[in-house]
C-alpha cells in the first residue's frame, strides 16, 4: 500500500513529474466527476487529494463564481498544481492531510476528490471529519477504482507478478490502496458510519490510455515504470530482472495498441452523497 510517507516522499515526486500521463489515464474519470458537480452550483469547494490540481483547476474553471481549495501531502504535487494555477485568483491549494486538516474559516458545500480517498489510514475517522466539514446541505462526489479484475491495466500485469513477485498474488487486498473503495459495501459502510447519507454508487467505464505520442509502446512502458503497482516492483528487482519485467510491460502494451493509442480497460466508481 501507498504510505503517507511515501505520498510526501518518492510517490508524490513520481505523480508530480508524470502529471500530464496520470491526467490522461483519468481524464474520462475527471470529466465525470465536472459533470455531476457543475449542475449543483458550489460555492465553495475542497477537493481532497488535489495531487497537481487538474480537478481543481476544471471546476474553477467551469465555475468561475466558486473558491476551489485543493489539499495534498505532497510539496511537489502541490508545486505543480501552484504552477498549472497560473494567475486564477478562485482556486487555493494548501498542505495537509485531510482527515484532520480544517479550514481557517467557513464550511464546503462540496467536498471532492478524484481517487484520492482510498488511502485514509482509518477511513471511518476521516470521513467523518470531512462531513464536519460540510452544512447540512452539503454533498459529497468522489470516485475509486473497482475490483482489480475489473481493471485491465492492473490484470494485464499479472503474469508479471507471477514470475517476480508470485507471494503478492496470494495476499489480501489491503485496507488501504488504489483498490480499497472496490466494494460498494465497504463504501456504504463507511459513509454511513460517518454519518452521510446513503450514497449513489455509479459504475463509470473508460479507456485507460498508457500511451501515445511517437512512440506510443514507449509511452506506456515509461508510465507503468513510473506510477502504480508495478512501479513499486521495479523499484525491488536487480538488473537483468528489471529489463526483463520492463520487457513483459512492452508485450502488454504492444498487445493494446490500436490506432496509435495503448489503450486498457479501466472500471471506476463514482460516488456522490448528501451531508446527511
Amino acid at each position: 500500500m501507498t504510505e503517507t510517507i511515501e505520498w510526501q516522499g518518492r510517490v508524490g515526486d513520481a505523480w508530480a513529474e508524470e502529471w500530464r500521463r496520470t491526467d490522461r489515464t483519468l481524464g474520462p474519470v475527471n470529466d465525470a466527476l465536472l459533470a455531476r458537480a457543475v449542475p449543483l452550483a458550489p460555492r465553495r469547494i475542497l477537493d481532497i487529494g488535489c495531487g497537481a490540481g487538474a480537478t481543481s483547476l476544471a471546476l474553477a474553471d467551469a465555475l468561475p463564481e466558486a473558491a476551489v481549495t485543493g489539499i495534498d501531502l505532497s510539496d511537489a504535487l502541490l508545486a505543480a498544481a501552484r504552477e498549472r494555477a497560473g494567475s486564477r485568483r478562485s482556486v487555493a491549494f494548501e498542505k495537509g492531510d485531510a482527515s484532520t486538516w480544517r479550514p481557517d474559516s467557513g464550511a464546503f458545500d462540496l467536498i471532492v476528490s478524484r481517487h484520492g480517498v482510498m488511502f485514509f489510514d482509518e477511513p471511518d475517522t476521516a470521513f467523518a471529519h470531512l462531513r464536519s466539514l460540510t452544512p447540512a446541505d452539503g454533498r459529497l462526489l468522489f470516485s475509486c477504482f473497482r475490483a482489480r479484475g475489473e481493471n485491465d491495466w492492473i490484470a494485464a500485469q499479472r503474469p508479471i507478478f507471477e514470475r517476480f513477485a508470485p507471494a503478492a498474488l496470494s495476499a489480501p487486498e489491503p485496507a488501504v490502496g488504489p483498490f480499497a473503495f472496490a466494494d460498494p459495501a465497504r463504501i456504504e459502510q463507511v459513509l454511513a458510519a460517518a454519518g452521510f447519507a446513503p450514497p449513489a454508487i455509479e459504475p463509470l467505464d473508460f479507456d485507460f490510455v498508457a500511451g501515445t505520442g511517437e512512440d506510443p509502446i514507449a509511452d506506456a512502458v515509461h508510465y507503468f515504470s513510473r506510477i502504480g503497482p508495478i512501479a513499486r516492483l521495479l523499484a525491488e528487482l536487480g538488473p537483468g530482472e528489471r529489463r526483463q519485467a520492463l520487457d513483459h510491460i512492452a508485450d502488454i502494451a504492444a498487445a493494446r495498441l490500436a490506432d496509435g493509442l495503448v489503450r486498457f480497460r479501466a472500471a471506476a466508481w463514482i460516488v456522490s452523497c448528501a451531508s446527511g
